[in-house]
């Protein structure tokens, strides 16, 4: 058999304090999102109502299919930043009228939905997994334009969202156009470059200059709605293909759009998969507070994959480095999950030929993280540890089947490399809160900075300072823990989201039907190997 057994006593205090630490984290990240959720808080929120209008995820909520699961992307976005939290745009991933989408809002109750460099950064990761899995993307667009005290930062990598719709259209992935509002200036071309295009009559505005710009650039007079409006532009210029009364009857075509595309996906029907055979709320107290306390990741695998079974290679080699077959809501994965932390030169060459067989046998892999990197020493270093942990590199960056990392506890240095982290572009990121990441840990790095200190002293010939240094120790470790958390890295947009621990086989789940939508990739070329 090769059902995981699991040895978790969710009766010890050590479980118990494990669970209340994940628990407090997770109602930091409720509040979080809170913010997200509230837009640009109750007055624009209450004005946005008074003019009939919808909020975003109200707008989302009528366009999936009823009682099917949105998965929201990246919520928050600008956290920690002057801008608010979420970025003034939804992103996520839903199903209407039976097709998997990406659907792109923007928040008008937030600075009228204007685009700061975090909701550029959101929009260009959304129109990244539609492209990566060929999804139909769909725009619900309200939107002033670029936020101008921040153009600088917007106006020239802004080009690419323009770029991405007209290579989706070639690429044969529909993108459609739900303009709700205004859409101006640059963000006339949303609409303008879209396949598909709806406008609400008397609300959408679509024009490349407003009334001031063209009184001020040609000493035109005009109004809104002949220069740029919905009825204008289904009658006089034929950039709206539809014309819709008001805001719900444009979501009703946008859901008829999406019925008459004819879309299918490339993978065939999935069996459902068997639940796992551990209660998925175990989840909170597997991983420990402190990072440095190893824990085994097959407690995390028995409540993730399809009948808790896991189907272990190399079992006893590279022990700190689980690898396996298993699959999730009846998808096949490959599985690689730190246990102890560290990897050595057994556990890279162990990941390396896992990726290979999971590359010819196209089946996608997923990263659990928890590593604090690749082991350093002389001994070490001695035996090649830079060798193989580039070969772990070489068969991860070189690997063209679909991966997904989630990050549970430490991801350091070029672990984070090794386990696919962002710079390697995995199909979907997700952390737990309890994550973190840097280049090293906190204490480390700060030691580290102190060691050259002392020795750039010594040097020069001078007494070092020690009340400087251990204050300098304090300062920079107090920095790099701060900017190591979850959140922090979330908000920049380095992982797709934060989420629930008990939610990760939901979202495991969805993410492999979404990338069921793309053909696979021709098998890897790999780099030379070091041997």
């Amino acid at each position: 058999m090769t059902v995981l057994m699991s040895r978790l006593d969710t009766s010890g205090a050590e479980y118990g304090a494990r669970r209340e630490a994940m628990l407090a984290k997770l109602a930091e990240l409720e509040a979080e999102q809170a913010k997200a959720v509230a837009g640009g808080g109750p007055a624009y929120v209450d004005r946005h109502r008074e003019r009939g209008r919808l909020l975003a995820r109200e707008r989302i909520e009528l366009l999936v299919d009823p009682g099917s699961p949105f998965l929201e992307l990246s919520p928050l976005a600008a956290w920690g930043t002057e801008f608010p939290v979420g970025a003034s745009v939804v992103t996520g991933i839903g199903v209407v009228e039976g097709v998997e989408c990406v659907i792109i809002a923007n928040d008008p109750t937030v600075r009228g939905g204007a685009s700061n460099p975090w909701t550029l950064r959101k929009t260009l990761r959304a129109a990244d997994i539609a492209f990566e899995n060929r999804m139909p993307l769909i725009n619900l667009v309200e939107s002033g334009g670029a936020d101008l005290p921040t153009q600088k930062e917007i106006f020239i990598p802004g080009g690419r969202v323009f770029r991405d719709l007209t290579r989706l259209s070639a690429a044969g992935i529909p993108t459609i156009a739900l303009v709700f509002g205004s859409s101006t200036a640059g963000g006339a071309y949303v609409p303008g470059l879209s396949d598909h295009v709806v406008m609400v009559r008397d609300h959408a505005k679509v024009f490349l200059g407003g009334p001031p710009l063209v009184k001020m650039a040609t000493g035109e007079e005009s109004d809104d709605e002949s220069l740029g409006g919905a009825l204008m532009h289904a009658r006089v210029s034929g950039l709206a293909d539809h014309l819709a009364a008001d805001e719900h009857d444009a979501l009703r075509i946008g859901r008829r759009i999406v019925r008459r595309l004819n879309w299918r996906k490339a993978a065939g029907p999935v069996p459902a998969g068997a639940p796992p055979r551990y209660d998925e709320d175990e989840l909170l107290g597997v991983v420990p507070e402190d990072l440095k306390v190893p824990f085994d990741p097959r407690e995390v695998i028995a409540r993730v994959v399809d009948d808790s079974d896991f189907d272990e290679f190399k079992p006893l080699y590279g022990p700190s480095l689980v690898t396996g077959w298993a699959s999730v809501h009846g998808h096949p994965v490959g599985i690689l999950a730190n246990a102890q932390g560290v990897l050595f030169g057994a556990e890279s060459q162990k990941a390396a030929q896992f990726i290979q067989l999971a590359d010819r046998s196209r089946t996608p892999l997923l990263f659990l993280q928890n590593t604090t990197g690749y082991m350093v020493g002389k001994e070490y270093e001695q035996s090649g540890i830079i060798k193989h942990g580039a070969m772990m590199i070489n068969a991860v960056a070189n690997s063209t089947v679909p991966h997904l990392t989630v990050v549970m506890g430490a991801s350091y240095g070029a672990g984070n490399y090794g386990m696919c982290g962002r710079a390697y572009d995995p199909r979907f990121l997700f952390s737990w809160p309890s994550a973190k990441s840097a280049v090293m840990g906190p204490a480390q790095l700060a030691g580290v900075m102190s060691i050259v200190g002392r020795a750039a002293a010594e040097a020069r010939g001078q007494a070092y300072d020690e009340e400087a240094d251990a204050a300098m120790r304090r300062a920079v470790e107090t920095q790099i823990e701060a900017e190591s958390l979850a959140f922090f890295l979330s908000g920049r947009l380095y992982d797709d989201g934060v989420i629930d621990p008990r939610d990760t086989r939901t979202v495991l789940g969805l993410c492999l039907s979404a990338i069921g939508d793309a053909p696979p990739a021709p098998p890897a070329g790999y780099g030379v190997f070091r041997m």
